[in-house]
C-alpha cells in the first residue's frame, strides 16, 4: 500500500535524524551501552542521557524506577533487554497521545485555529497540512490571521498556489479577528471543507497577546458556536523544556486540542514529546522533520519511541 510505504519512509527518516547527533537521546543509547553490564554506573549514565534529552527529571525518575524494579525481578538480563524495556515504557507514555487529526465532515467548514510562538514553524506547518488535506481531496481556505508579519501572508500565498487552496488576507496590521471572521464567512458561502486559520506568533508570557488570541477564538465562535473544532499548537522541539511551558500556557489560554512538534531535524533531542505527553496528555497530531511537504507526518508512538532509543531490529509502526 502506498500510504504504508510512505509512512515507513517517513519514520525511517525520523530515526535517522533523531539519531544523527551525540547530544540526542538516540545518538546511540543502544550502541553506547551495548557490551556493558547493567550496574549503578550504567543506570546513572542512562539517567543523565534521558534528562539531557529533554525527557525531564520527573519522567526520567519514573522510567528509571520501573527499570530498577524489573531488574530486581531478574526480568532484564542484558543491556538490549533493558533498552527494549525502556522503549516499551516510552511508547506506553506516548501511546495515548498518538491521535491523528480527524476532520469531522458534520462541520463545514471544519475550523482549525493554529497558534504558537514566533519561529515555531507555524505558517510552514499550515502549508504542509494544507498539502495533506488537498491530497485527500478536501477543499481548503487559508486565513492569513498573522497580519503583523508581512512574510506570513506571503508564505501562505505560496502554499495556496502550490496546494490549490483558497486564501483570504487583508492589509498589514488589519484586525486578526476580522480577517478570520471574513475567511470563515467566505468558506461557508463557498461550501469549503476546511479553514486553516493562521495567527500571529506570540510569546506565551505576553499576557496581552494571549488575550488577543482569546478574542480571535471568540470571533470564530460568532460564525460557528462549535468552532474552532481544533486548536493546533505548533511547538519547536529545539525549545526543550520551554516548549512544555508554552504548551501549558497556550492550553490554559485557548484550550489546545492538538500539537504539532516541529524541527526534529535540527538540534532537537526529541524527549520533549515524552515530557509533554506525561504532563498534559494532549494529542500529538503531527511531527515535522524537515522543510519539504513530505517531511511532515502523523505521530506514531511506537515508531517515535524506537527512534528515541535506537534500532531494536524491528520496523517502526506505520
Amino acid at each position: 500500500m502506498p500510504e504504508l510505504s510512505e509512512n515507513r519512509g517517513f519514520f525511517a527518516r525520523l530515526k535517522q535524524r533523531l539519531g544523527s547527533g551525540a547530544a540526542k537521546v538516540s545518538g546511540g543509547l543502544r550502541s553506547l551501552f551495548r557490551g556493558r553490564r547493567i550496574d549503578a554506573e550504567l543506570l546513572d549514565d542512562l539517567e543523565t542521557r534521558l534528562i539531557t534529552s529533554d525527557v525531564g527529571a520527573e519522567v526520567t525518575q519514573g522510567l528509571l524506577e520501573d527499570l530498577r524494579q524489573r531488574l530486581s525481578r531478574n526480568e532484564l538480563g542484558n543491556v538490549d533487554a533493558l533498552m527494549d524495556a525502556l522503549r516499551d515504557d516510552l511508547a506506553a507514555i506516548l501511546a495515548p497521545c498518538a491521535k491523528p487529526l480527524h476532520i469531522d465532515t458534520a462541520h463545514k467548514p471544519y475550523v482549525v485555529m493554529v497558534v504558537g510562538v514566533n519561529g515555531s514553524g507555524k505558517t510552514t506547518s499550515i502549508g504542509k497540512l494544507a498539502t495533506r488535506l488537498a491530497a485527500e481531496g478536501r477543499s481548503v481556505m487559508l486565513a492569513a490571521g498573522d497580519t503583523f508579519r508581512a512574510a506570513a501572508a506571503e508564505q501562505l500565498t505560496i502554499w495556496a498556489t502550490r496546494t490549490g487552496a483558497q486564501i483570504h488576507q487583508q492589509q498589514a496590521g488589519a484586525d486578526p479577528g476580522a480577517v478570520v471572521f471574513d475567511a470563515l464567512q467566505q468558506a461557508r458561502a463557498r461550501g469549503l471543507d476546511v479553514v486553516l486559520a493562521d495567527t500571529a506568533g506570540r510569546l506565551h508570557s505576553q499576557s496581552h497577546l494571549m488575550e488577543e488570541l482569546k478574542k480571535v477564538k471568540r470571533v470564530i465562535q460568532r460564525v460557528d458556536p462549535t468552532a474552532p473544532h481544533e486548536v493546533l499548537l505548533v511547538l519547536d522541539a529545539n525549545q526543550g523544556q520551554n516548549a512544555l511551558a508554552q504548551a501549558v500556557a497556550f492550553h490554559e489560554a485557548v484550550g489546545v486540542t492538538g500539537l504539532v512538534l516541529t524541527k526534529l531535524d535540527g538540534t532537537a533531542r526529541g524527549g520533549i514529546a515524552v515530557a509533554i505527553a506525561r504532563r498534559l496528555g494532549l494529542p500529538i497530531r503531527f511531527i515535522g522533520i524537515g522543510e519539504q511537504a513530505g517531511d511532515f507526518g502523523p505521530f506514531d508512538a511506537n515508531a517515535f519511541a524506537n527512534a528515541l532509543v535506537g534500532d531494536n531490529g524491528t520496523e517502526g509502526a506505520a
